[in-house]
């Protein structure tokens, strides 16, 4: 291996076929911590997502990749030689797709009964709506997620793809395929792990189906404590047009903010009472706009009143608390969340940036055990590409 790895997954080996949204993202967390991980691209271009230079494919990051023509038997032949030497597969496509290529479980776990098969998708592996084509948002709707995002009197929120793709896709793929490498351990049997997108942001919401169960939790958007409905739980504009955001839920939090920004907390209209919320709003949005978000970041950060500035992209990595801790990295001239979570005895390498479509095919099969007259044979029959250029 030319890229020593470092973290508490190094020593695993993976094999991800390129792909959008989380397969990608579960890539990149576990080659975060350790994993070695190669990816599969296709010989051409293939549109998957937005087109952008490589280093700005921030999930890409930290793996190499192979170009390899998967319509051809060698290409198919040459990825099954690869998977044999994997502790786990990382798929992202409708289902059927890999079975279309033979690269399913079946042929991969005939090569190799260790291997865990990770697969991602938006509903599911079966089921009426498993071959529907789809994407985030049309997940969260399915599970429930997506009603309970937004204002009072307001369409849904669209909460970018954080929740299916990311939160109930990636993360819930990446823990089950842990979880699977773990029993394979005992056991020396892999096994197939189904993650679905509708599911896993619906698992997101498990505390909320509980407070719905138990009338906790109101049907209607805006209307309760965590969902813009609680004035104590809300953003709100300061002088300079900048926001900002206050949660103290407990008193004893709220009692802090009060005293802190002008109010007597014993006067204040009692949040407890949700019939008292419009006036308790009207009175918090009145006085953040009386400041600007600096001056009140000089007042309230670092106190109990739970309070933090609403930062964007490019602010958040300078944020003091940010730089202290190392939050954000610079790779390639990119900032971007450093590797998480932190481990005390194993902690992860920076990654480097991500590659472009066969910029390591034939370092990364010599590696993988391929000898060099194959390797030679791949490359002049056109079954793999080598020594593709990056796109600044």
């Amino acid at each position: 291996m030319t890229n020593p790895r470092s973290g508490p997954l190094a020593g695993l080996k993976i094999v991800e076929f390129a792909g959008i949204g989380p397969a990608p993202m579960t890539g990149m967390l576990l080659s975060d911590l350790g994993a070695e991980i190669v990816i599969i691209d296709r010989l051409e271009p293939s549109g998957l997502g937005i087109e952008k230079p490589t280093r700005f494919d921030v999930t890409r990051r930290g793996r190499r990749s192979v170009a390899l023509d998967l319509k051809r038997p060698e290409g198919i032949a040459c990825a099954l030689d690869l998977v044999a030497t994997a502790d786990a597969l990382i798929e992202g496509f409708r289902p059927g797709t890999m079975e279309r290529l033979g690269l399913g479980p079946e042929p991969c776990l005939q090569r190799n009964p260790r291997l865990v098969y990770g697969r991602i998708t938006g509903w599911g592996q079966d089921g009426p709506l498993a071959k529907a084509a789809g994407h985030d948002l049309n997940y969260i709707a399915l599970s429930g997620a997506l009603s309970a995002i937004g204002r009072a009197g307001e369409p849904p929120a669209i909460p970018l793809n954080l929740i299916g793709d990311y939160g109930g896709g990636a993360m819930l793929l990446g823990f089950g395929m842990l979880a699977a490498l773990l029993e394979a351990g005992r056991s020396g049997r892999g096994q197939v792990v189904d993650a679905a997108m509708a599911e896993g942001s619906a698992t997101l919401m498990a505390s909320l189906f509980g407070l719905a169960a138990a009338g906790l939790h109101k049907p209607e958007r805006g209307t309760n404590l965590l969902d813009s409905g609680a004035p104590h739980y809300e953003t709100y504009r300061c002088a300079d047009g900048e926001w900002i955001t206050v949660a103290p839920i407990e008193r004893k939090f709220r009692e802090i903010l009060l005293g802190l920004i002008g109010f007597d907390p014993k006067s204040f209209p009692d949040v407890n009472d949700p019939a008292r919320w419009p006036e308790a709003r009207k009175l918090l949005a009145g006085r953040f706009a009386e400041r600007r978000r600096a001056e009140w970041c000089a007042l309230l950060e670092g106190t109990d009143a739970c309070f933090a500035p609403v930062l964007s992209l490019a602010e958040a990595p300078e944020h003091p608390h940010a730089r202290a801790r190392g939050s954000f990295i610079v790779v390639d001239g990119v900032s971007q969340p450093a590797p998480q979570p932190r481990f005390s005895r194993t902690p992860p390498a920076t990654p480097t940036a991500g590659e472009p479509a066969g910029a390591s095919s034939r370092a990364v099969l010599a590696d993988w055990g391929f000898d060099l007259p194959a390797i030679d044979r791949l490359e002049q029959a056109g079954v793999i590409r080598a020594g593709a250029s990056q796109t600044n």
